[in-house]
């Protein structure tokens, strides 16, 4: 087991990595796909698009708690329990406070412009912006005023968690050596009756909301989700039973992802509705749903074990790109949003063909993460926004890897 902890999980780093620009792919569907609300929409919207959007959908976030949970419980085993809470504490809301500040208000900016609830006037909206006691868009304000943090919501649920696990850690570590002797099979059995559980009883009296305070739901669906990751972490022989039976756990989610949209394309619709509405129509749904979210999250994580946890080579292309991918992975994520809204702005007037402004929104988004990402480096208190290492005795071993994993 000691060898286990002393290894470093490439894996975990590639994963994170693939995780994150999937998201960025996510964000730009969410400009095109229908009937779902975000910051500006295109005038040409797909409807099947959802379906495609709806493959990642119920578990992406998942996946990167489960992966951030795990990481946690690695470093716990070799970095003090209080280091750890300070590097999370300066890495997570630093860059989020900055997000709230400065990343995140065009976006703000440009969604309410494009309801016509402003006048144009970028700096005199930002600073009604940053004011809490502002009267501008009085129907829209949180306790805070018109400051959110949009998509950066991940910063303060990660940090949330992580300092609680850390705190109940001795607690966590001596059920993990519990655990140890319990089949892998009957842990999933328990995710998966967690998930139904915050599904049943949580889902519709607190939807999501992202809003931290009162997001019951969600708070129940990833804080479980943290926990898994954590205990997951500290058992080898889940981890490599997960590993063994990847293929398994992708066949369970191609088929449950099968039976989500076929429901959603009304191939049931011949059942009649006292089936939805029983007992047993419910509990049938509800593992058909926890079975895809842990499927997915199951088998990615087994193959990325299989294929992906190979030492590289600093010098090698892949060393070159996963060390960029490690240090550069907070500053994309913060940025990404913000510029695909900005870019779709400045897009729309072209009225491009959708598939080539398709293709230059994600050109222009990753350039743009590239270029800020090089200009943020570059500078000690940029690199202190954004979560990266800067040249302080305390803080100079740590990564921005090592916190928003």
């Amino acid at each position: 087991m000691a060898s286990h902890f002393s290894q470093r999980r490439y894996d975990l780093d590639w994963l994170r990595a693939l995780a994150f620009g999937l998201l960025i792919l996510y964000h730009i569907g969410m400009y095109y796909v229908a009937d779902w609300g975000w910051h500006v929409k295109s005038d040409i919207t797909s409807e099947t698009l959802q379906n495609l959007m709806i493959l990642t959908n119920p578990w992406r976030m998942s996946l990167l708690f489960f992966i951030s949970a795990m990481a946690l419980a690695l470093a716990q085993q070799h970095t003090a329990k209080l280091t750890l809470i300070a590097l999370r504490s300066s890495r997570l809301l630093i860059p989020l406070l900055c997000g709230m500040f400065i990343v995140v208000v065009p976006q703000v900016y440009y969604e309410a412009l494009s309801q016509q609830l402003i006048e144009p006037g970028y700096f005199s909206f930002w600073w009604q912006y940053i004011n809490p006691n502002t009267e501008l868009l009085r129907d829209h304000h949180s306790p805070i005023g018109l400051l959110t943090w949009n998509h950066l919501w991940f910063l303060p649920y990660l940090w949330c968690y992580s300092v609680l696990v850390l705190i109940i850690a001795p607690l966590l570590n001596t059920l993990a050596k519990y655990l140890q002797p319990l089949p892998g099979s009957m842990a999933l059995l328990l995710v998966m009756a967690s998930l139904i559980s915050a599904w049943f009883t949580l889902r519709q009296a607190y939807p999501s909301s992202h809003a931290l305070i009162n997001d019951w739901y969600n708070h129940a669906k990833y804080f479980s989700v943290f926990i898994a990751g954590y205990l997951f972490a500290l058992q080898g022989n889940w981890w490599q039973k997960v590993i063994l039976c990847r293929r398994w756990f992708l066949l369970a989610a191609l088929v449950c992802y099968s039976l989500i949209i076929a429901d959603r394309n009304g191939a049931f619709d011949s059942l009649p509705t006292s089936f939805g509405e029983s007992v047993s129509g419910r509990l049938l749904v509800g593992a058909v749903l926890a079975l895809n979210h842990w499927g997915w999250v199951l088998a990615l994580i087994g193959y990325a074990g299989r294929y992906l946890n190979q030492r590289t080579n600093p010098a090698d292309k892949d060393g070159k790109l996963l060390h960029y991918a490690n240090n550069a992975i907070l500053p994309w994520y913060m940025l990404h949003q913000t510029l695909i809204v900005v870019f779709a702005v400045w897009l729309k007037p072209l009225a491009l063909p959708v598939g080539v402004e398709a293709v230059l929104l994600v050109l222009l988004t990753c350039l743009g993460c590239w270029a800020g990402y090089e200009v943020v480096k570059r500078f000690w208190l940029s690199r202190w926004l954004f979560g990266l290492k800067v040249a302080l005795p305390a803080f100079k071993s740590a990564t921005a890897s090592q916190v928003i994993r």
